[in-house]
């Protein structure tokens, strides 16, 4: 079984656990758990070092206990956001901005799936991760056609690319392709009469041929910058 005990958000979690007991904030695992729409078990695995905590589980912690983004990710050291952690009452004096949409559509990096990323981004849910700045989309990946490099389960941090941009699209980087489906290929232009007309799509895992998509039929077009696997963002 994986050891995820030195991963820097399991750390700080286990801290922020303990504060919370300490501070009569939570008495047990269980009223964590029903906060963070979890089970005990899935508690305690985190807290021994036996699975990472979730995205969706930190966002939980952040917007229920008021807990500092930059703290759970080792970049500050108040708990937190917006008092001092040894208080014994929480008042909160500014928002750290959430500029990272959490879609609930899957980017299947092994297959297809129906439907398109919304134009109502307002709607899902935002976090914020610290040192990444702009207005981004995260999306989780599910299959394994872009493995090793990206693997099932992996959260991917992309950056949309304006229509009027897609020229601008780099050959062999990895982009999140909106057409009648929503998939993570690398990606090669396609030109004709040196004009792009169509985008090769590319999985790393090479039982997967290639396919091509003409320019026409590409909805949206969003850049891969970082993704969150189970041991940290890169």
């Amino acid at each position: 079984m994986s050891n995820f005990i030195d991963n820097k958000v399991n750390i700080q979690f286990r801290a922020v656990y303990n504060q919370l007991k300490e501070t009569g904030k939570i008495k047990s695992k269980s009223d964590i758990a029903l906060k963070l729409g979890t089970y005990n078990h899935i508690i305690n695995s985190i807290l021994n070092g036996k699975r990472n905590i979730t995205l969706e589980q930190m966002n939980k912690l952040i917007e229920i206990y008021g807990i500092n983004a930059n703290f759970l990710f080792g970049e500050s050291e108040e708990m937190y956001d917006g008092y001092n952690a040894s208080d014994s009452t929480m008042s909160v004096d500014y928002e750290i901005p959430k500029n990272i949409t959490l879609v609930p559509q899957y980017a299947m990096a092994g297959g297809s799936i129906s439907g398109q990323v919304e134009d109502s981004e307002d709607e899902y849910q935002k976090f914020c991760i610290p040192g990444l700045h702009g207005d981004l989309l995260a999306i989780e990946i599910s299959g394994d056609s872009m493995m090793p490099n990206i693997t099932n389960g992996d959260i991917v941090i992309c950056e949309r690319i304006e229509s009027g941009a897609l020229g601008n699209i780099k050959d062999n980087a990895v982009y999140v392709i909106v057409t009648d489906s929503v998939v993570a290929k690398r990606v090669q232009n396609i030109r004709k009469d040196m004009q792009v007309v169509g985008l090769r799509l590319i999985s790393d895992n090479q039982i997967y041929p290639p396919y091509d998509v003409e320019l026409e039929d590409v909805r949206d077009v969003y850049r891969v910058k970082h993704r969150i696997t189970n041991y940290g963002i890169s």
